[in-house]
Parts: C-alpha cells; sequence; structure tokens
C-alpha cells in the first residue's frame, strides 16, 4: 500500500518552534573547546603580576643562598681560629722545649720513663744526666724521682733512677721517690710530698717537647714551676716532631677543660 504525505499543519498563533534534539556538537558550529588548567584568550596573566611572582621565587632563593653562606662563612672562621690556636700551641710546645729556666729552686724534680730491671733507659739516663749537672751547680737541696712501674716489673722508674744518681755522687738523703703512672699522677704525689715539706717551688727535667705540658700542669696542681729540659736525649728528627705534634695537640684541649678532665676522658 502507498504511503500518503501527511500535509504541513500550520503551528498555532505564539507556539515555539520545536527544537531538534539532535544537535550537532560544539565543534562543528565553531565553539571553542577550551582543556582543563587552560585560560581562556580573555583570561591571560597581566605582565605585572607574572613579574611579582617570578620576584618572590628569586627573593625566596637569594634569602636561602644567603643563609647558606653565612654558615659556611661561620665554619670557615671557626675552623680558622681552631687551626691558628693549634699552631700557637705547637710553636709554644718547640719554645718551651728549647727555653732553659734553670734557677735556685726547693726542688727539682726528673721526670720518670722506662726503665730495665733497675737500669734506666737511654731516654731516662739522659734526664737524669742533666739532673747531676743541676744539682753540682747547688740549684736546689732536693731532688724528686718520679714514676710507677709496669706489671712484673721489680723497680719503680723513681727507684731506678734515685739508684742511679746515688751511684754518680747525689746524697740519699736528697733524693725523695713518687710514684705515678702518668705525668699528672706524678706531678701530682711531688706536690703533696713538697707541701709535707713546706716547698712550693720547682725545676722539672725531661725531654724539650714534655717540658710545656710538664709546667702546666704543675702550674695547674699549684706549684711554681720552671723548665730545665736535657739536651742529651737519644730522640731526634721526625720522632720529636711527631710528639711535639701530639702534644700541641693535647694541650690544646687541656688549656680549655683542664689537665686532670683531659686524663679523665683519655685514660
Amino acid at each position: 500500500m502507498t504511503e500518503r504525505a501527511e500535509p504541513d499543519v500550520p503551528a498555532p498563533p505564539g507556539a515555539q518552534p520545536a527544537v531538534d534534539v539532535a544537535a550537532p556538537p560544539a565543534e562543528q558550529v565553531g565553539v571553542e573547546v577550551i582543556a582543563p588548567g587552560e585560560l581562556a584568550p580573555d583570561e591571560e596573566v597581566a605582565p605585572e603580576q607574572a613579574g611579582a611572582e617570578q620576584g618572590g621565587a628569586e627573593a625566596v632563593g637569594s634569602r636561602r643562598r644567603s643563609r647558606w653562606r653565612t654558615v659556611r662563612r661561620t665554619a670557615a672562621a671557626v675552623a680558622g681560629v681552631l687551626a691558628l690556636y693549634y699552631l700557637v700551641t705547637l710553636w709554644l710546645v718547640y719554645r718551651t722545649g728549647n727555653t732553659d729556666q734553670a734557677r735556685p729552686v726547693d726542688a727539682i724534680v726528673v721526670m720518670g720513663a722506662a726503665q730495665y730491671d733497675g737500669r734506666p733507659s737511654p731516654l731516662l739516663a739522659s734526664r737524669l744526666d742533666h739532673v747531676v749537672e743541676l744539682w753540682q751547680q747547688g740549684l736546689a737541696p732536693l731532688i724528686i724521682t718520679t714514676g710507677a712501674n709496669q706489671p712484673g716489673d721489680r723497680f719503680t722508674e723513681a727507684e731506678a733512677s734515685a739508684d742511679y744518681l746515688v751511684d754518680r755522687g747525689v746524697p740519699a738523703d736528697a733524693i725523695v721517690q713518687v710514684g705515678g703512672g702518668t705525668s699528672y699522677g706524678s706531678l701530682s704525689e711531688a706536690r703533696d710530698a713538697l707541701r709535707t715539706r713546706g716547698l712550693q717551688s720547682v725545676l722539672l727535667v725531661s725531654d724539650p717537647y714534655h717540658s710545656l705540658r710538664i709546667r702546666m700542669i704543675s702550674q695547674e696542681l699549684g706549684l711554681t714551676a720552671y723548665v730545665s729540659p736535657t739536651r742529651t736525649s737519644p730522640e731526634h728528627g721526625g720522632t720529636v716532631f711527631w710528639r711535639e705534634v701530639k702534644e700541641a695537640a693535647g694541650i690544646s684541649v687541656a688549656r680549655i677543660i683542664g689537665f686532670d678532665r683531659l686524663l679523665q676522658i683519655t685514660g
């Protein structure tokens, strides 16, 4: 059967025209689609705003760099001061070791060193020979020998030193022996022996590199101390320099915290 076309019926007056719900996509009608995050053409950032944001970021970065420069400069300054402090101490170790302060005192104190079954080592013997010279000059009426012994030893360093001095003409009744396993311990015992006799001033005998430390320890213990290092020590060259380097390190710390405290820390 053949369909007949429906005749067009005119719309009543005032009616709205029908809308075709199948409208074409926006792209087909010339509407610009903006992706999320993009700016519309009329939403461009003003140059003044962009410049302000960039300037703020640069300011933050500049402050950070300034802080790091301050930290680095402070660290460098502290390191420089510590290095200078150490070098000055090292120079004092050398200078004191090359100074002879021999003069009349209440007692001569000789620092102990290794001994072998009552016989002083060459290092200790060089110190004792210098003590004999000072004794013969009449610089003190009393000599204090120092030093304990190692496990298994029959003699202490103080005993070996006293016997050595007696064999070279020093009266036995002019010698006082004290122990001590460290320089601080030996000088502390020497101080106690002096105080019981009402004595105060001492002339310290040891190796040159050792002289500044024992003088400072004696002063810390309340003694009036001078040094007269031996000039015949068997130690020379690089060995002496290395000992001076270590002495300067220890003294640098001890001048701040005290020798007693340093001994407690290092044992």
